[in-house]
């Protein structure tokens, strides 16, 4: 009896009573997404100093990949779902606080932006790549709790114990009558976090060749993204029957695995496990420390007095004789 009420007290997620913080005026979806970014920047950081590299430069790059992701997030809502817009203000492609964004275009113009960055500071690609790699997915979960307070990406009707309630506004006229929602977003973000986890765990084995872990991303998030498309109910374009972005994923999980076998997946045994030093920052003054320390062991100080002539003067000197009677002391000069 008890375990019945339970079950009938958890028997869905209520949906959000509103997707503003209330008193700011600030969605809940803009915010999710700047924690996804900060996240994502945090953990990359912290990546690359312990792959002995200055963390700092993840902040240059990210300078350049974020806009990047978001315009290219963007454009991709906007391509794929024109309808939408027809007919609406141009304005309207720029609210991307009230949602609308398009992961594919995301990872595309933001890998983009960060190979640029990378190039413009001589930082090198591959190795960044590995290190930041592992904190998209980082993002993309945290982000994809946004969609939850504007309740968008769900999926079809579901009395599971973890369906998300949908209010009516937001019910794709077809399930009207339904109150309660396959949770999509949660297992995207969900399986977001386990590839996030494996490609840590894969890293920390070095194991995988230089530059292989952007290809491993990819498979692994676009295999997941294709199971959660199978789940959704919200209206989308079709090619052949297929929605757009269960296309994208096929052609992606494709590009993937090619990417990661092309040339060679793993690493010679003898490289394998092998990690760098961590960074550390420079000490200051430490050249000026270093010529001290010379200095105290006698390094460029005067050595010990020598007795003899070389004490004063020179050795041409101390080998011209003393002028005396009959001596020209200028003669064969």
């Amino acid at each position: 009896m008890a375990a019945a009420s339970v079950v009938a007290v958890i028997a869905s997620f209520p949906s959000p009573s509103s997707d503003t913080i209330p008193g700011i005026g600030v969605k809940y979806y803009g915010v999710m997404i700047a924690l996804g970014v900060l996240a994502a920047v945090s953990l990359a950081r912290k990546r690359w100093k312990a792959a002995g590299h200055d963390p700092d430069e993840i902040a240059d790059i990210a300078v350049w990949a974020v806009p990047f992701g978001l315009v290219g997030a963007r454009a991709y809502h906007v391509i794929t779902d024109w309808q939408i817009y027809r007919g609406q203000s141009f304005l309207k492609v720029f609210e991307i606080w009230n949602g609308g964004l398009g992961i594919p275009g995301g990872i595309f113009l933001g890998i983009l932006g960060g190979v640029l960055a990378a190039r413009f500071y001589k930082i090198d690609v591959k190795s960044c790549a590995d290190a930041m790699v592992p904190a998209i997915p980082l993002a993309q979960a945290i982000g994809r709790l946004g969609n939850y307070f504007n309740q968008e990406l769900f999926g079809r009707p579901s009395d599971l114990p973890w369906a998300v309630e949908i209010d009516p506004l937001h019910r794709p006229p077809k399930y009207a009558d339904s109150p309660a929602f396959q949770p999509t977003f949660a297992y995207e973000a969900l399986w977001n976090l386990g590839a996030m986890g494996l490609l840590i765990w894969i890293d920390s084995k070095k194991i995988l060749r230089p530059g292989k872990m952007l290809p491993a991303y990819l498979t692994a998030y676009f295999t997941g993204r294709l199971w959660v498309e199978y789940l959704r109910s919200d209206a989308a374009n079709e090619i052949a029957g297929l929605r757009v972005n269960t296309w994208v994923s096929l052609i992606m999980i494709v590009v993937g695995l090619v990417w990661l076998f092309w040339g060679g997946l793993l690493r010679p045994v003898e490289e394998r496990g092998i990690k760098p030093e961590p960074w550390t920052p420079p000490v200051e003054g430490e050249a000026s420390g270093l010529v001290s320390a010379q200095s105290e062991d006698g390094v460029g100080e005067p050595g010990p007095e020598v007795d003899g002539p070389l004490v004063e003067g020179n050795v041409a000197e101390a080998d011209e004789p003393e002028a005396g009677v009959g001596v020209d002391p200028h003669e064969g000069s």
